[in-house]
């Protein structure tokens, strides 16, 4: 049987480049004081930059806050882009 995931809404809030929350997060992938790899509900999330903490954790609720010098924000593949594989996407 496969596991639904709840569907949470994703948000990004930064204050100061130094705090900020994310809602919407499935997974911590990995985190040390240089990144942190984020799973949320629109894709892979990774946060650089300084000194990064996260703060606080709560998968259940799908949030997340971090600490630090934030440097880039960046979004890598979908939810979406998921779904399939790869062969079944090019011989549609």
């Amino acid at each position: 049987m496969e596991e639904k995931k709840s569907g949470k809404a994703h948000s990004i809030a930064w204050t100061d480049r130094t705090q900020g929350r994310v809602t919407g997060v499935t997974d911590v992938l990995s985190f040390d004081e240089s990144s942190v790899v984020l799973e949320t509900e629109q894709g892979m999330l990774t946060i650089k930059g300084k000194n990064l903490h996260i703060g606080r954790l709560t998968l259940e609720q799908g949030e997340a806050d971090v600490d630090g010098h934030v440097d880039s924000i960046v979004y890598s593949g979908s939810r979406a882009a998921k779904k399939g594989s790869l062969l079944r996407r090019i011989f549609r």
